[in-house]
């Protein structure tokens, strides 16, 4: 049987639980634990693939074609595992379920409750990660904030394994704020102590109090906190703001958050953690040898977490080639045919995001067409590799009428249109191209040069596909399909062999970057807007010119 830990979030949201609960999991595995992360998310929808971005930022897609929480992203991240459907489940997903049995006659004509049947239902699969046999620690973040309404039946599953289970088998860690008051000069523990107060009331009580704050916490508020939240000292943790998500898991070392955790677990005799390729990754992050600006075309970007993998794989390739990427969002709606070079001046590349409908299309068509005519690097991401297909389309093969029939049904060159087992679909819920497909690499091309394998697997979230009866007229003028699908010949990658660096993939490789292994394509693509930096430097400098040479 696998231990579990469950994580908690008391006072206001979006404090951090994702990345606490991450920060200790990869303590754990630098131990030696097999140990994986699920997120219980309250709302009712049944996921978030039909959740407009700026509603609950990005859609993180699994190797197995899961539309989950972003949070996932973050385990994945930190872990550098896969997670699965079952590493997220919401309260949508747990009555749909539990209300399809009851219309089988499932429960033989009982009363469907709350209690027994929809926290039954809840603790099934808050253990059914653990008893596949392949962890030793099964971490489960509780979405939202205690007290919620929404989030009653889950604090209740946890009280009934807490009941259940050996006491050694269970802990649970509970984040919470310690607000700064600035015009007193005083951190306030109150908060913290009323949070703690209403998930005891519920039965649950903390076997850690995680604090998030802004200032230190010195001696006496973690006594304070300790005794009025009736844990040990030792169990109050300091987790104070910190520059980057990736310090947290050392920042999470130093107070001690594993070691607490595996005595009340009673994990013994684990190994010191490695954390060698972690400490590695965040010299080169915070010690950067240049700064390169990188322009990040979207329609979402005024909540940054739709863009979230993204920007993650930013850094990740940032660090590998030694670079601060400083990213400049650049709303696609205020882009134009006659602003785009003031709009994108200066930039060392660019990156155009993926999204849905037809708002915002014309300022990418715009960036993209600027970044082919002046020899900037650039990189598409599915929406984004359509834009750039309709833009080479309508300015090189002079097809003026050349659109995707997402944004334009009666277009007369559909040069990107539905995939043909789409046009059958009605059901909007979990029905796109979704998740891990291989895709043939063509060798002497940019995309085989990047991933250096003639055959990769990477994960899809789209509906339209590039349209193959257009396939000679690009190939013979200058841009080329270097990867598609080995059984439907689907278009996966476009690149130009003559720009500098000039390729679009259907896929989001940012799904699989992590910190140790970061996605080749940004790693080669800031490598790049490296290059085309160092160059303009080199022009501007005659002097450094000719040291160089």
């Amino acid at each position: 049987m696998a231990k579990y830990i469950f994580v908690t979030g008391g006072v206001t949201s979006s404090l951090g639980k994702g990345i606490i609960a991450a920060s200790l999991a990869k303590l754990l595995q630098a131990r030696g634990v097999n140990v994986t992360i699920q997120k219980f998310d309250p709302y009712i929808n049944v996921d978030p693939g039909t959740l407009n971005p700026y509603e609950h930022g990005e859609c993180y897609v699994t190797e197995d074609g899961a539309e989950t929480d972003l949070d996932l992203g973050h385990y994945e991240r930190f872990l550098s595992i896969f997670t699965t459907q079952a590493n997220n489940v919401t309260t949508g997903r747990i009555y749909q379920h539990v209300i399809n049995k009851e219309r089988e006659g499932a429960f033989l004509g009982k009363t469907v409750q709350v209690v027994p049947h929809i926290t039954d239902e809840i603790k099934r699969r808050m253990l059914l990660i653990g008893k596949e046999g392949k962890y030793d620690v099964v971490i489960t973040e509780i979405g939202g904030t205690v007290g919620d309404i929404e989030s009653l039946p889950f604090i209740e599953a946890v009280r009934q394994l807490q009941w259940e289970l050996p006491d050694e088998d269970v802990a649970v860690v509970h984040l919470t704020l310690i607000p700064y008051l600035r015009a007193a000069k005083e951190l306030k523990t109150k908060p913290t102590q009323h949070s703690v107060k209403m998930l005891s009331e519920t039965g649950v009580h903390p076997d850690v109090i995680v604090c998030r704050t802004e200032e230190p916490l010195n001696n006496d508020l973690k006594r304070k906190i300790a005794l009025f939240c009736n844990v040990k000292v030792e169990a109050v943790i300091e987790a104070m703001d910190a520059p980057t998500i990736y310090e947290v898991p050392l920042a999470m070392l130093q107070e001690k958050l594993d070691l607490i955790c595996m005595r009340k677990l009673n994990l013994t005799n684990l190994k010191e953690p490695e954390l060698d390729k972690w400490k590695e990754f965040l010299d080169k992050l915070k010690y950067p040898k240049s700064k390169i600006s990188i322009g990040l075309i979207g329609k979402y970007i005024e909540l940054q977490d739709a863009y979230k993998s993204i920007l993650e794989s930013f850094i990740h390739a940032g660090a590998m080639n030694e670079v601060k990427v400083q990213v400049v969002n650049v709303h696609s709606e205020f882009i134009t045919d006659e602003n785009v070079a003031e709009k994108l001046d200066g930039l060392d590349g660019l990156l155009v995001a993926p999204g849905f409908g037809h708002r915002g299309i014309d300022g990418k068509i715009a960036a993209v067409k600027y970044a082919r005519e002046n020899g900037l690097p650039f990189f598409g991401i599915c929406l984004g590799m359509q834009m750039a297909v309709i833009e080479f389309a309508r300015n090189v093969l002079g097809l003026t009428d050349a659109h995707s029939t997402e944004m334009n049904q009666q277009t007369g060159e559909p040069v990107i249109n539905m995939m043909e087992e789409q046009k059958r679909i009605k059901m909007m819920g979990g029905t796109m191209r979704l998740g891990a497909y291989p895709c043939d690499v063509k060798p002497g091309t940019l995309a085989h040069t990047i991933y250096g394998s003639e055959s990769i697997s990477e994960r899809h979230r789209h509906r339209y596909e590039f349209n193959n009866q257009y396939m000679e007229q690009f190939e013979t003028n200058g841009m080329v399909a270097s990867g598609t699908n080995p059984d439907t010949g689907l278009v996966e990658i476009m690149e130009i062999p003559s720009h500098p660096f000039f390729i679009g993939v259907q896929y989001h490789p940012e799904l699989k970057s992590s910190v140790e292994n970061p996605a080749p394509l940004f790693v080669h693509f800031i490598g790049a807007a490296k290059k085309h930096n160092e160059g303009k430097l080199t022009m501007k400098n005659p002097l450094l010119q000719s040291e160089i040479i």
